[in-house]
């Protein structure tokens, strides 16, 4: 593939990024074209290299996170690698970090830092809870700030709760620093000015509970913890078929309410009954009309019950597991399949959701350890000898 066709041509990222949202928002830019350089420690890498080893011996973390990159190994304690470092900087555009607190400042990468000595250069942080406020120096990862957000006192069951099944606040963080980098990008290529980025986990996941934040402070208590169904609209969720099968389906408008009442219940009086006649009726009777739906789902099969559904116009699906989602139809019919190589063996990878027309997605390798520290060094002037004197004093 031309690499000249990618959106992100031209642009150079350089990251110390570790675990999830760092290199989330990274391969999100190299998919575009952006040339990544993922600075590592020397000999361990990403500690989330070692998450597991069920993806050919790698981690399927690492795998997701890190296609498309360059990996350089830099000891960032001794000044020689921290030099090679700003020598990298001044040809690069983005410098992305999420460091533990302090650490940037430390090593004398803190934003200020930066854009004094790389005025060009557009820096992103990516912390916990804000490089700012109380809690500056707490560590957080993931499932902390589900806890921090409140989102696992919504998540579960009336009798416990649960955390969610991805990393959803890395994912966030991620998100925003990507979107966040680009803006910055467009505005020094528009305006001319350097915006410096700073992304927390904690006010990423902060802005995906806005519904439920308003429906506390406003409503008087937060919505309840009930499995599949919603806490807002009813009927919405899962129920149990003949078959011993879950099939889900949601009620969105009075329009559908309607059509499920007399041509799937077959209990056209449940229309105007007073106590299912608009959404928040439903949602204070849900018990009641639980009970009706689970009469009508007990008498047939899943397959049969969703042809209905779909029949009559009402959003409806079956509850898949993991390996049903790979191999759904959809993603096979779309061709969203595409093979990525990793250290010793290929995988299957899914294209970025974002369809560019005429503008194919990036699909690169993922790297090993360091395995481009060499031609990085070279680029920069070193010679095959000073670069063994590096590697003999492990600064890289």
């Amino acid at each position: 593939m031309d690499v000249q066709r990618h959106p992100l041509s031209g642009v150079t990222v350089v990251s110390l990024e570790q675990a999830v949202a760092a290199p989330y928002a990274t391969r999100q830019l190299a998919d575009l074209g952006a040339r990544v350089i993922k600075v590592e420690r020397p000999g361990e890498g990403d500690f989330a290299r070692r998450y597991d080893t069920t993806v050919h011996g790698h981690s399927s973390y690492f795998v997701w996170l890190n296609r498309s990159k360059e990996s350089l190994t830099l000891n960032l304690k001794d000044p020689r690698g921290r030099e090679i470092l700003h020598r990298l900087l001044a040809g690069t555009d983005v410098f992305v970090q999420n460091l533990a607190p302090g650490a940037a400042g430390r090593l004398g990468l803190g934003t200020d830092d930066l854009t004094r000595r790389h005025p060009r250069l557009i820096p992103c942080t990516v912390s916990g809870y804000g490089t700012s406020g109380p809690w500056a120096d707490r560590k957080a990862y993931d499932l902390l700030v589900q806890c921090q957000t409140g989102l696992v006192s919504l998540t579960g069951t009336p009798e416990g709760t649960a955390r969610t099944g991805v990393s959803v606040a890395d994912i966030a963080a991620g998100m925003y620093a990507y979107s966040g980098i680009l803006t910055a990008l467009y505005t020094r290529a528009t305006a001319g000015t350097v915006h410096p980025v700073e992304v927390s986990l904690f006010e990423a996941l902060a802005e995906w509970m806005g519904q439920p934040a308003y429906y506390t402070r406003y409503g008087g208590s937060q919505p309840p913890r009930l499995g599949t169904r919603h806490a807002t609209i009813a009927p919405y969720g899962t129920y149990r078929t003949a078959d011993g099968r879950e099939v889900l389906f949601s009620i969105q408008n009075e329009r559908e309410w309607t059509a499920l009442c007399t041509e799937f219940l077959g209990r056209p009086e449940l229309t105007d009954d007073p106590r299912f006649a608009t959404g928040s009726a439903r949602v204070t009777h849900r018990e009641e009309l639980d009970a009706v739906i689970a009469e009508r789902f007990a008498r047939s099969d899943a397959d049969e019950l969703l042809e209905d559904l779909e029949a009559v116009g009402i959003a409806c699906a079956g509850v898949n597991d993991v390996a049903a989602f790979l191999g759904h139809p959809v993603l096979a019919a779309r061709d969203r399949w595409r093979e990525v190589a990793v250290p010793g063996a290929t995988v299957e990878a899914l294209l970025p959701p974002a369809d560019l027309a005429g503008l194919p997605p990036r699909m690169d390798p993922v790297p090993a350890v360091g395995e481009h520290t060499e031609s990085i060094l070279g680029d920069l002037g070193h010679s095959p000898a000073d670069i063994a004197a590096l590697r003999a004093d492990a600064v890289v």
